[in-house]
């Protein structure tokens, strides 16, 4: 049983991304908002797996996470593609404190990367001239799910980052 948990731990832990998507834990929150979750998952999927698995997979977690959004005029796909393939081209380092802050500066750029782009659907089909302002606090949405996923990286990426190093084989 422990080598079936070992073996698919990075699976498991997909599956929770959506879980966690959904359930938004509101003391976790900070102004409303929270932290980017799928990024969690893909930064240290993608940096062991490679760029174009993590362009896979940012494609099939965009597609669960728009699947489950009630909103169906904008998506988290493009985003999630581009953050991804970036992730898999980062190589790894041996010393461990670095990687800590890194897997926060790396979050924290992704996160902004998707909610930006995010943003830019909804202006893009709402745009004109007079209700340009009403958008301005979006922004303050995107900065705080920044500091969010920067703030939180490191402890959670570092841990799954081990664990799916430990699970020993790369899905392909």
């Amino acid at each position: 049983m422990y080598k079936f948990f070992t073996k698919k731990i990075t699976m498991i832990f997909f599956i929770f991304v959506p879980i966690i998507f959904l359930w938004h834990p509101n003391w976790l929150g900070f102004l409303g908002v929270q932290p980017y979750w799928p990024l969690f998952w893909l930064l240290p999927w993608s940096m062991i797996n490679g760029s174009i698995n993590g362009l896979i997979f940012g494609l099939f977690l965009g597609l669960i996470l728009d699947s489950l959004t009630l909103d169906n005029n904008f998506t988290q796909i493009p985003g999630l593609i581009l953050c991804g393939f970036l992730f898999g081209r980062i190589k790894l380092h041996s010393d461990i404190v670095l990687n800590h802050f890194r897997f926060g500066l790396i979050c924290s750029f992704g996160s902004f990367l998707c909610g930006t782009l995010y943003f830019f659907q909804i202006l893009f089909k709402n745009f004109s001239d007079g209700t340009f302002l009403l958008f301005i606090p979006s922004f303050q949405n995107i900065l705080a799910e920044v500091f969010l996923t920067g703030f939180f990286a490191p402890f959670i990426c570092s841990q799954l980052f081990r664990m799916f190093k430990s699970s020993g084989r790369k899905f392909q």
